[in-house]
């Protein structure tokens, strides 16, 4: 591995070993994390939620190479006790909302399976790129037991890449930690040629996706241990393993009176005329901060 210095929290570290024709992302956030929960009173099963979509978001999004790229993640249904969620990545600014009914959440009891918060939904991975190739959209079931295997499945369904994703979250009054790893396999050994074909059972996948998955949930959360530690300890008996720091991270809420004002100039003016208040100001409330804009109209 590359000497550099090591990294704990609030940033992605890339990897990759040459030999097993394999890439992998690892973060661990704890201030972001905190931050983006704390702006809403969001009940440990959502925290919960929320806090691993941020981190499938964050390690999706660091795949991108451009920073001017972003990544949207998104699931909605009309039949559980969330309505929405929504998380979104780009150039290393992470954001993310859950909108759930309350009631519907209070009958689910204290630990809720991913389809009983769902019902029968569907994940959505939108991409947003600034390469040239434009918007893209993959849409899987989300099913399993983690938002990390409906990702595990997008991978695999839509993009035919072999994939293996670990996540752990803790939530309290003490503050919130979010961490996760992706670990793929590359066919043919190159990122970027064409895949003639992906074997789910290729003898080097299988190797890797046993190492990585003997990471275990206090290892991806403990604050001493520096994610450059993880891959060591997982791959240290690989002839070479190179890394990266990547982007830092920090919550990253695009809202400002400046941005709204801009885009209400986009509506008609009999309909912001519906939007003002008795004072003539329209407010916009952002339900990623939990913060009101009022906008003289």
């Amino acid at each position: 591995m590359t000497d550099h210095e090591e990294t704990y929290s609030e940033r992605t570290l890339g990897f990759s070993i040459p030999s097993r024709d394999a890439r992998g992302r690892l973060v661990r956030l704890d201030r972001t994390v905190d931050e983006i929960l704390s702006a809403h009173a969001y009940p440990p099963p959502i925290a919960n939620l929320l806090g691993e979509a941020l981190v499938l978001t964050a390690l999706i999004g660091s795949l991108l190479k451009d920073d001017g790229s972003q990544v949207t993640m998104q699931a909605q249904t009309e039949s559980g006790a969330v309505n929405l969620f929504v998380c979104d990545y780009r150039g290393g600014a992470l954001r993310g909302y859950v909108d759930f009914d309350a009631d519907a959440l209070a009958e689910l009891g204290a630990n809720p399976t991913l389809y009983a918060l769902f019902g029968k939904a569907y994940l959505a991975l939108t991409f947003d790129m600034t390469d040239g190739r434009g918007r893209y959209q993959g849409i899987v079931p989300l099913e399993g037991e983690s938002l990390a295997r409906a990702c595990e499945g997008y991978f695999v369904q839509s993009e035919q890449l072999p994939t293996l994703i670990r996540t752990s979250v803790t939530t309290g009054p003490k503050g919130s930690r979010a961490a996760g790893m992706l670990v793929q396999h590359l066919a043919d050994g190159e990122e970027g040629r064409e895949r003639l074909h992906v074997r789910l059972d290729h003898p080097e996948w299988e190797h890797v996706a046993v190492m990585a998955g003997s990471l275990r949930h206090d290892e991806l959360l403990d604050p001493e241990l520096s994610l450059e530690a993880i891959v060591w300890r997982l791959f240290h008996e690989e002839e070479e393993v190179r890394a990266a720091r990547g982007a830092a991270i920090e919550r990253g809420c695009r809202c400002t009176s400046e941005h709204y004002r801009s885009v209400l100039t986009r509506f008609p003016e009999a309909e912001r005329a519906e939007m003002r208040d008795e004072e003539g100001m329209i407010v916009v409330d952002c339900a990623f901060c939990s913060r009101q804009f009022p906008i003289a109209a």
